[in-house]
């Protein structure tokens, strides 16, 4: 059994083939790991970055990607505008999406981490404001922080996930993975 921690970068898609596009295919999981037999348990959107789990594992796979096991995930978002305590309320307990209410999440304003810069950078409005947050959720909906932090009124402009459960993306940098024993 195999099972890898990759710090997927910007841009780069959760899975091994591009079949999205014609022409010049986008950076896939291929361009960073030459395993075989291991494929991602759960996904991180192409504009996400950070930690991802591979395995050879298919228990393992479901565990941490099926919502019934409800492994807890740990993100860290840049959000544009300065995040207000009654937003982080109602992140903690839980919103109404147009795909239904949101399990509640541990959300709370933290300075600005020390991390890699993203290439390409965020967009960034001198008028304006960012802030960060670290939200832990156990439910994976399709681009959930991203619409969560919307809906209360701060989109999202950077999002990285470092944890997954217990592992942790520690010092690994982006394109890095590292094998788990």
């Amino acid at each position: 059994m195999t099972t890898i921690l990759f710090n997927k970068p910007f841009g780069v898609l959760s899975q091994f083939t591009d079949k999205g596009t014609e022409g010049s295919p986008r950076p896939t999981l291929s361009n960073y790991i030459d395993l075989p037999g291991v494929y991602a348990a759960g996904r991180l959107d192409r504009d996400s970055e950070g930690l991802m789990v591979l395995t050879s594992d298919g228990k393992l796979q479901a565990k941490i990607a099926h919502p019934k096991y409800k492994a807890p995930k740990t993100y860290l978002a840049q959000v544009e505008g300065a995040i207000t305590d009654d937003a982080l309320a109602l992140l903690r307990q839980g919103i109404t999406l147009k795909d239904g209410p949101t399990k509640p999440a541990k959300a709370r304003a933290i300075p600005a981490p020390t991390i890699w810069d993203r290439d390409p950078p965020i967009r960034v409005r001198k008028s304006v404001p960012d802030s960060w947050l670290e939200l832990t959720l156990t439910e994976g909906r399709n681009r959930q922080v991203r619409r969560m932090t919307a809906h209360v009124g701060f989109p999202t402009l950077r999002l990285i996930r470092v944890q997954i459960g217990d592992w942790h993306l520690d010092d690994m940098q982006p394109g890095q993975w590292r094998a788990l024993r």
